[in-house]
This record gives structure tokens, sequence and C-alpha cells, in this order.
């Protein structure tokens, strides 16, 4: 009998070509599920990621999709059904995050935080729980301490989380009755790819949040993964409806 908290199971992680999508990817992979690695952009990064699981011993291929476009959406599960017969976890991962003070907001910035952000989690959701199987699944909604920090030019930004994290509970309570529970992780600065392309990372910012922090340290990705498989599995069976704040007691 396996020891693997997730053997036999199928996952969705999108936007997992790196950063904390790749390491959940990776960290559900080792406890024994098949993986598909959703990404927008970097086909490189996704390969990596498969690589690595694939080099581990475990079972991940990579599928691309703008989660942002519907048809992209529907082909994305598509080809994971193909793949793998069906869906029992999903892990909405993929998003963007710009930040831009009052006088700077536009709808272009607006629609291309929310269409990701929120339609394409809302639209992957819908997709998933479509291919699970009647037993229920876990869903996984990567929201963000933002959601609740009042973080100066995050105005759009933190308002995709606090819907994300509104959804979570809805939709905890709507898919509930099917076996599926529904809950969010809410981590706090993680050092990624990321955050280094948007000149976070090591940054005045960074120290202040640091300061701030009782665990006085940046996150990194492997500190969100531990928890993502911990949600997925059968050890979390009666969770739901619940955020999860992962910040180094940042508050």
């Amino acid at each position: 009998m396996s020891t693997q908290k997730l053997a036999g199971k199928v996952a969705v992680v999108t936007g997992a070509s790196k950063g904390i999508g790749a390491s959940i990817a990776k960290h559900l992979a080792a406890e024994g599920a098949a993986v598909v690695v959703n990404y927008a952009s970097s086909r490189e990064g996704a390969d990596r990621t498969v690589e690595a699981i694939n080099g581990a011993g475990g079972k991940a291929i990579a599928v691309q999709a703008n989660l942002a476009k519907e048809e992209e959406v529907s082909r994305l599960f598509a080809e994971t059904q193909t793949a793998f017969g069906q869906v029992d976890i999903l892990v909405n991962n993929a998003g963007i995050y710009g930040f831009a003070p009052l006088e700077e907001i536009n709808a272009g910035h607006f629609h291309q935080h929310f269409d990701l952000n929120v339609l394409g989690l809302l639209l992957a959701t819908q997709k998933a729980v479509a291919l699970f199987p009647e037993s229920g699944g876990s869903v996984i909604n990567i929201s963000s301490v933002v959601s609740t920090s009042a973080f100066p030019g995050s105005a759009v930004y933190s308002a995709t989380k606090g819907a994300v994290d509104a959804i979570t509970r809805v939709l905890a309570a709507e898919l509930g009755p099917r076996g599926i529970r529904v809950n969010a992780i809410n981590p706090g600065m993680v050092e990624t790819e990321g955050t280094h392309a948007a000149g976070i990372a090591e940054s005045e910012m960074q120290s202040q949040v640091e300061a701030a922090t009782p665990l006085g340290r940046t996150g990194q990705p492997q500190d969100i993964a531990g928890a993502a498989v911990f949600l997925a599995s059968d050890e979390s069976s009666w969770i739901s409806g619940e955020t999860l704040r992962i910040a180094g007691g940042y508050r």
C-alpha cells in the first residue's frame, strides 16, 4: 500500500512554470499525484518543472493556456482529460500583479488583473469540477495577504485577491454537497522570479515587510507548497471555505 498522500490523484496547477506554482506542482507529484503543469508563456520554465517531476519518478505534462481566455481554459481541461481521464485537485495559482497609484489606474490595468486573477480562476474551477469524480475533490486558490493588508498602490491587485477570498467561501458552500472542498492559501511576500523581475526582491519594501514579520524573513515557494499538499490530501478532509495565511506571522 502506497504511503504517498496523493497516489492515484490527478492535479492541475495553473501558472506552474515558476515560483510558487512550480514548487506546488513538484510537491504534489512527490506525493503521487499526476500533475498538469499549466503555463501561459514560459514553455522553458514549464518544461523544467515537468522534467524535474518526471526525473524524480513522478508523472507530469505541460499544457499551455492563457486562463483569461475561455477557449484556452476549455482546451487546458480537454487536454487534461485526454491525458489522465479526470481531475481530483485544482490549484488556482496563475495570476498577475502590478502596482499603480490611484491616478494611474485605468481600464486596461483593471481588466488585465481581473480577467486573469478572478475570471480565469472561476473558469478554471468551472471546467475542473466537471471532471472531478463523484467522490469529490479539492480546489486550492492562491490568494494573498494583500486581500486584507493595505499596501498603497495595490488597489486593483488587492481587490482581485479580496474577490478570491470571497469566491473561496461561496464555492465552498456551493460545491460542498458534491464533496468538493474549496480553500485558499494567502501567502505573504515570497521570493520568486516574479518578485525579482518586479524589483520587489531586495527592495526597501521587502525590508519593511521583513521588519514587520515576526519570523524575520521573506517566504520561499516551498513554504507554501507543503500547505497545498495538506489541503489537497485527505488529511484536510473536513476543512473547507478557509483562508490559510502563510506569512511568517506578518499581520
